[in-house]
């Protein structure tokens, strides 16, 4: 492998440079609110009494009480089925698709793409919910039992895995294949199992659209979640004191699983990389050598190209796979698809069934949920962008760099959720509640996309024999567009932070416009609303087209290994 290109000492001052955005978005949009929350949960009062002092004595109504622990065990329980789906289906789906060669490899990830931008929590809640109805659609009649406080925490559970179940197997896959493409593949493999474990925990622990949509908390708070709790301590109760406690509780326990997750990717010297295109004769360019060929390298080389050329179906390993292998990677896709589909019925039956979209679904509503989702997803993405090409490309600290990205790390995978409180009383105080402006998502760095990027401008730059630009900037924008993407989703099916800020129907967004039906006397409302046609084929054509042209090229490696070729 070629000596990677080193930036000029002077470019290192150009990657603090790129980092000082994200610090300050960082600054303003994570640390400070967590340090208001902390003072908030310190206090007694809110927004109907005067504040006043009260040291540690909220910590101890939480912490003594019976309803916070119930909630915690109940949020952890949560996690436990998109746990396994994460862990074991998804590496298990992601092997056999990988000795399965480029057919069934690649249908597997257009199949598993139309999972990810269909997903919409409330649309799924809202398909359950038909269940309980005379006439609801198959396995749907499970829902029937969250009617019961003894049957409500079980049958929630199961909803929540068939709900998840495709989203996360798509996700799952999409981060395991290219640790089968890493030099080391087991290796690479179980530090992104740990990453994936630590991520699956961390959003389960701020779950709130499915089952505040379902249950809300009940019946008698058996289905209660940390969410659910700090939103009805703080904005139902008006009780900021105890709502910033839980909010400042979760926010270790994200804090804890952050910190770990960054010591474990920069411990384990993870990196991504983008693997070369094939040329005409299906053979990958060869990689330029510091030392002069001899006849029988050229000879060597000769014959890989022919072999490569040849095989028109290897497998994103290297290995070309065996008729076996084709026939395990089919049925795997196929037994996962078919799942999948009967996890999905209630929703798909609910799509076909249609709904009142003029209320649910109307322009207002949706620009509403789209504008702000996707600039928020712009800016976002965008600092941290800046960040990761400063960190990981022009390594200001040497082989060191990606130790810098420590400070976030507390931040890796918290949400508006547990910042929700100081940000709601920000937003009061600045007079912003019931704007339009208010809908815009509050963080102005995506810690993620952050870490995500970084790791691969470290990549990049470490296997760059060219300059900085063509090496790494233009092989990794393609990614921070996917993030974008991403993050312009789940800004879009947020519930939580549009339920805070708007107050007049005509600043809902579709979720809460959905969520706000759901909970009345208006019937299910339309359950694709969340997630119209149009929004559909243009995510469904741009997330196909990223996994075939680009994701289906990364690999995942960890101590400097050396990824493998892919397939074709």
């Amino acid at each position: 492998m070629p000596p990677a290109v080193r930036p000029p000492a002077s470019y290192r001052a150009l990657g603090w440079l790129l980092a000082v955005p994200a610090l300050l978005g960082t600054l303003i949009t994570l640390v400070l609110p967590t340090v208001q929350t902390i003072v908030l949960s310190l206090h007694s009062g809110g927004v109907l009494q005067p504040s006043r002092f009260v040291g540690l004595d909220n910590y101890g109504k939480v912490l003594g009480g019976e309803e916070f622990w119930r909630a915690l065990g109940f949020t952890l329980s949560l996690t436990a089925g998109p746990l396994l789906v994460a862990v074991v289906v998804g590496p298990l789906l992601a092997l056999a698709l990988d000795r399965g060669g480029a057919l069934p490899r690649r249908a597997g990830l257009v199949a598993m793409s139309l999972a990810i931008v269909t997903f919409s929590p409330i649309g799924v809640a809202a398909a359950w919910l038909r269940g309980t109805s005379p006439d609801g659609p198959g396995i749907a009649t499970l829902a029937e039992g969250l009617r019961d406080p003894a049957t409500a925490p079980g049958t929630l559970r199961l909803v929540v895995v068939a709900a998840t179940f495709g989203v996360v197997c798509a996700l799952a896959l999409t981060a395991f294949l290219p640790a089968l493409r890493g030099g080391t593949a087991g290796r690479a493999t179980v530090v992104v199992a740990v990453l994936v474990a630590l991520a699956t925990v961390a959003v389960g622990a701020q779950a709130f659209s499915i089952g505040m949509a379902l249950t809300r908390g009940g019946p008698e708070r058996a289905t209660q979640t940390l969410a659910g709790l700090q939103y009805d301590f703080a904005f139902r109760m008006a009780q900021f004191g105890p709502g910033a406690a839980v909010a400042a509780l979760t926010g270790v326990l994200l804090g804890v699983l952050g910190i770990v997750a960054v010591v474990v990717a920069v411990a384990a010297r993870l990196r991504v990389t983008v693997l070369p295109k094939r040329d005409r004769s299906g053979a990958f360019p060869a990689e330029p050598s510091d030392r002069p060929a001899s006849a029988s390298d050229r000879s060597a080389s000769a014959s890989d190209r022919s072999a490569s050329a040849s095989d028109r179906s290897a497998s994103a390993s290297g290995r070309a796979p065996t008729r076996g292998g084709v026939v395990a990677g089919a049925v795997a896709l196929v037994l996962v698809v078919a799942v999948g589909l009967v996890c999905a019925w209630p929703w798909i039956s609910g799509v076909l069934a249609g709904g009142d979209g003029a209320v649910s679904g109307g322009l207002r509503a949706q620009v509403n949920t789209w504008v702000p989702a996707v600039a928020g997803a712009l800016v976002s993405v965008g600092v941290a962008y800046l960040a990761a090409l400063g960190i990981g490309g022009l390594r200001p600290l040497g082989a060191r760099s990606e130790w810098l990205l420590l400070p976030f790390a507390p931040w890796l995978f918290v949400g508006t959720g547990p910042l929700g409180v100081a940000d709601w009383q920000n937003m009061r105080n600045l007079r912003l509640v019931d704007t339009f402006f208010a809908l815009f998502p509050p963080l102005l760095v995506s810690v993620p996309a952050l870490l995500v990027l970084t790791l691969l401008c470290k990549g990049l730059a470490e296997r760059n024999d060219r300059d900085f630009f063509g090496g790494v900037l233009l092989p990794s924008l393609p990614m921070a567009g996917v993030l974008a993407g991403a993050v312009t989703l789940v800004n879009a099916q947020d519930v939580l932070w549009p339920l805070l800020v708007a107050q007049s129907p005509e600043l809902f967004t579709v979720p809460v416009t959905q969520m706000g039906r759901l909970g009345g006397f208006h019937g299910v409302p339309d359950v694709g609303a969340s997630t119209p046609l149009v929004v559909v084929v243009v995510a469904l054509a741009a997330v196909v087209a990223a996994q075939l042209r680009y994701l289906d090229r990364l690999a995942v490696s960890v101590n400097g290994s050396r990824p493998a070729r892919t397939s074709p």
